[in-house]
């Protein structure tokens, strides 16, 4: 595929922080791709929550549902603004990889945890699980990805002001500039990430009875949207029932085409006022070239706080979220106070951490165990450490 001078070049990219010979019939894009796919985390994020737990439905999106779908839009997008279509892919599939069991309430608790030990977020930990914690390889730790991999995980909120300590260091070892911008692929799949969690939590809100469809008809861009697929069902063979499963699909299917399309038309106004000729000129962009119009950005604010008011914060959502930090603060209490209690490969790290004297290292690798279970798996091992009835 003919890029743009603008995207990632394979002929100047960075290379792996471990020299490995090219694969024949594969791009390094490709390869790092496929090495997201085929590891540990990236299956069990099929039982983490996105913002209902796993067992509440089969039909409600998980974290592996909902890289999916970011991954769909985003490659969309990079195919129309000329970028490396499998870069941004394997960033979209690889945003979600350090995210705790139950979501966002997950790492609220494991982050309160680690407080007194450098912290906890999912950004930070998706980086340690491509860079330390998937052992797949003998002649490294991690999936060894490419430098531009790493530089959009690192940066996938944009410039790293204040990095926390393992980016610090990984950033000085691989030369990533935390200071810049990421790459345009990397931009594109960050606010695919917010286009796809905002129409399928809009979705899953209507399908789960916690919104209705009446509520969105205020809302900017949703509201435009619900419109003209009410026009379409009366149009067709459908009556004009709010009820029909169709008006809703047909609703989020605009929503996403509505957003995706601002998305492009502003950033190719950003480029022809940019006109970079290289990935570095994104890089070190005064502002992310890959944006929402001013009216659009305004609008997704709106949608945002709309979802966080009236999904996030239901009060079913709340009594999931208090007992999902229960169950976190719980593990993280138990197994940091008694390491012992850790299975194999994990108690051994823990118990010599503090024969050392290291406490702050132990927590780590008690939060990582914690961060890389599944919904189901937290559960389990919360019974297991508070039942009695419940087997070791």
């Amino acid at each position: 595929m003919n890029t743009a001078p603008y995207a990632v070049q394979t002929a100047t990219a960075r290379g792996r922080l471990y020299p490995e010979a090219e694969a024949p019939t594969r791009s390094p894009w490709q390869r790092d791709r496929d090495r997201v796919i085929h590891c540990a985390g990236f299956r069990t994020l099929q039982y983490k929550t996105q913002v209902f737990l796993n067992h509440e439905g089969d039909f409600f999106r998980t974290r592996l549902t909902h890289s999916l779908e970011v991954a769909q839009v985003a490659r969309s997008i990079a195919r129309r603004l000329g970028l490396e279509e499998d870069l941004t892919e394997g960033l979209a599939l690889a945003h979600d990889l350090g995210h705790t069991p139950f979501g966002h309430a997950g790492e609220e608790a494991l982050s309160t945890a680690m407080k007194p030990w450098g912290g906890f977020d999912h950004n930070t930990q998706s980086l340690r699980l491509v860079t330390l914690l998937e052992r797949r390889y003998f002649a490294f730790d991690g999936l060894n990805l490419t430098w531009e991999m790493l530089e959009g995980l690192a940066k996938h909120n944009g410039p790293v002001d204040h990095p926390t300590a393992y980016v610090a260091a990984y950033a000085a070892r691989h030369r990533l500039e935390l200071g810049s911008y990421a790459s345009a692929e990397a931009q594109v799949a960050a606010l695919s990430d917010d286009i796809a969690y905002h129409a399928h939590d809009l979705d899953d809100g209507l399908r789960a009875g916690l919104l209705h469809i009446t509520e969105l008809e205020a809302l900017p861009v949703v509201g435009d949207a619900l419109a003209e697929a009410r026009a379409a069902q009366r149009a067709g063979a459908h009556g004009s029932s709010d009820h029909d499963p169709r008006l809703r699909h047909e609703t989020i299917r605009r929503v996403i085409n509505t957003l995706a399309m601002d998305l492009i038309g502003q950033t190719q106004r950003n480029l022809h006022e940019l006109a970079p000729r290289s990935a570095d000129d994104i890089r070190h962009a005064s502002r992310p070239v890959v944006a929402y119009s001013p009216q659009m950005a305004a609008a997704n604010l709106e949608i945002r706080k709309f979802l966080y008011t009236r999904l996030y914060r239901h009060w079913r959502v709340n009594r999931m979220t208090r007992k999902a930090r229960l169950t976190v603060e719980s593990i993280f209490s138990i197994l940091s106070e008694n390491p012992g209690l850790l299975p194999d490969g994990w108690r051994e790290p823990t118990l010599a951490a503090l024969e050392g004297g290291d406490r702050a290292r132990a927590c780590r690798v008690v939060a990582d165990y914690i961060a890389g279970m599944t919904d189901r798996c937290a559960m389990e091992e919360y019974r297991r450490l508070t039942d009695l009835s419940s087997p070791g």
